[in-house]
């Protein structure tokens, strides 16, 4: 392996995905004395949109919210991930990012050094890993939140004896055939609910067997706000204003509803999925959740296109656990035994906490779960460093503008300044502070935050020291946080 000669910029934004091509966008249009490079560890952009490939793949937001405050969005509010890449690549190409953005770049290491007031890192490039090492003063974590190369799949009683073909849909395979097989889905979130209606009629046969059900919510995928703007000839820009602030307007009424009326929701949403299913259907057993509305994400079903399947017959629901595989399928603890050539897994994924890269400050390496966090962007002891982690509630985009537009006031306030180094510490009144859990599992509790709870920052019980996943507070107290409350130390 050969070495690359040494580059610093101002800021190395890691991750070309959403968050990533909108802290390039924001940085290069708030503070363009900045320099900066986005480094991807893939080979082209879009992240999420980018890596997954399987059958019927789409957002499960409306992309009003979910793209960008600056880039209008003109087509149905839930997209496919081509359109979603279409919609980053003219982001991409409308700002010139591209000439920042290098791709197949994997970081492997990143060091802090308390003397020079810089993070270095390093990592290989290309199909033959040539060595990289490049240096900032601040680094602007956007890779996301998930291993890429791996989702989730749990460890059943015979799994290891199936003799048909499994696929986790994160990695799913372009040659795979499914016709005339019997195919079982495993799982019940948004990527089943993508997945099941996409395959219906293409298989033998086709079941989604789920451990517990989903809350879903069928809409037909248009907006007819904004379909009547269109037609009165409103600039595509007022018009994507108008809708995001009416899409927004409606969420936050219907997640207060669900906190303080939850009955209620719950029954709404599911009287809104009966008509869609065949008379005397059991929802009891198939759709109807253990837990209230919003402690899990609810899964957008756009046209009710997952009950289609169902009505028509092409798509069978069993709810129980698995007792065990055999080579030949599934029996469950019930009883039921199912068939199966192939098992798709929509089991989850595995959290990755920072990309999963070895980082270390004078040596010593950190410990994310020792750490506090601020805001739930940065952590405590730990110095020009920030992660974007978006919205379960909302969309993920929502929180990533939030903190592009916090961390570029901190870094005109730095450069004001004259300091060069910030890194978040408690404060005196904060020694006694209980520390938790990062989130709140009774507010909120899907299974790969529960799995990986362990691997993540502590939060406080003090706004400054939690991630908190309310949207429509955060608008209101991210502009007006400052810089002087002593929860960051300038140096």
């Amino acid at each position: 392996m050969s070495t690359t000669q040494h580059e610093h910029f101002d800021v190395i934004i890691v991750g070309a995905g959403i968050s990533g091509i909108d802290a390039a966008h924001r940085l290069q249009r708030d503070y363009p004395e900045k320099s900066f490079v986005v480094l991807e560890a893939l080979e082209s952009f879009g992240g999420t949109w980018l890596v997954h490939t399987y059958p019927g793949v789409r957002s499960d937001s409306d992309l009003y919210t979910f793209g960008y405050d600056f880039k209008p969005w003109t087509g149905a509010p839930i997209a496919t991930a081509e359109e979603i890449l279409r919609y980053l690549g003219e982001v991409i190409d409308d700002g010139g990012l591209d000439r920042h953005i290098r791709y197949r770049h994997r970081i492997q290491t990143a060091s802090f050094d308390s003397a020079s007031g810089t993070w270095t890192v390093h990592g290989t490039r290309g199909e033959n890993d040539e060595s990289i090492t490049l240096s900032a003063n601040f680094l602007w974590m956007c890779q996301g939140y998930y291993n890429h190369a791996e989702g989730y799949t749990p460890e059943w009683p015979g799994f290891e004896s199936f003799a048909g073909q499994v696929i986790h849909p994160q990695t799913w395979p372009a040659d795979v055939k499914l016709a005339d097989r019997n195919v079982v889905v495993i799982g019940s979130g948004a990527t089943a609910a993508t997945l099941v209606p996409a395959l219906a009629g293409s298989c033998g046969t086709l079941t989604m067997l789920q451990r517990s059900p989903t809350y879903f919510w069928p809409s037909p995928n248009t907006n007819e706000v904004a379909d009547m703007l269109r037609q009165l000839d409103i600039p595509e820009e007022w018009t994507h204003e108008i809708v995001r602030r009416k899409i927004l307007f409606d969420q936050e009424l219907v997640t207060q509803l669900s906190f303080q009326e939850p009955e209620f929701v719950r029954d709404e949403l599911l009287n809104m999925i009966r008509p869609l299913l065949p008379e005397g259907y059991d929802i009891a057993t198939h759709f109807t959740p253990k837990y209230m509305p919003w402690r899990q994400r609810l899964a957008r079903v756009p046209d009710g296109d997952l009950f289609t399947g169902i009505r028509e017959g092409l798509v069978a629901v069993v709810t129980d656990e698995i007792e065990t595989f055999t080579p030949t399928g599934i029996v469950t603890v019930g009883g039921t035994v199912l068939d199966a050539d192939v098992v798709i897994t929509a089991t989850g994924f595995n959290l990755s906490v920072l990309g999963d890269i070895a980082f270390d400050i004078d040596g010593v390496p950190v410990d994310w779960a020792a750490t506090v966090t601020y805001r739930g962007l940065m952590f405590t002891g730990v110095p020009n460093l920030a992660w974007v982690f978006g919205y379960f509630r909302a969309s993920w985009t929502l929180r990533a503008d939030m903190v592009s537009d916090f961390l570029i006031r901190m870094f005109h306030y730095m450069d004001e300044h004259g300091v060069h180094v910030v890194t978040p510490h408690l404060r005196d009144e904060d020694a006694d502070m209980p520390l938790l859990e990062w989130v709140n599992v009774d507010d909120f509790n899907p299974g790969y935050l529960l799995r990986s709870m362990h691997l993540m920052p502590r939060r406080g019980d003090k706004p400054e020291w939690q991630h908190s996943q309310d949207y429509w507070r955060e608008k209101e107290i991210f502009p007006q946080a400052t810089f002087d409350d002593g929860c960051l130390d300038f140096a």
